[in-house]
């Protein structure tokens, strides 16, 4: 049986690229905090100043939810069990 993940959490990211112009693969492990669930993914760490600065991407399904949050949703009973 497949375990199931509600969120996803790390103190440290590897980011792995390939350059354009020679072809060769970079690697690095930085000290970033990530978190993600099903309606977002988030970045964080800290600034040259020690402040902290963070980076969010929205799923589509988390900006569907964001947009009902702050009221610019569809008027619209998504369970089919609230409308009169």
């Amino acid at each position: 049986m497949e375990k199931e993940f509600f969120e996803i959490t790390a103190r440290e990211i590897t980011v792995e690229v390939r350059d354009e112009a020679t072809g060769e693969v970079f690697r690095r492990e930085l000290p970033i905090d990530y978190y993600e669930n099903a309606n977002f993914l988030r970045l964080s760490g800290e600034n040259l100043d020690g402040s902290v600065s963070q980076l969010v991407f929205y799923s589509s399904r988390g900006l569907e939810r964001m947009n009902d949050l702050i009221g610019k949703g569809p008027d619209k009973d998504p369970c089919g069990g609230h409308s009169h």
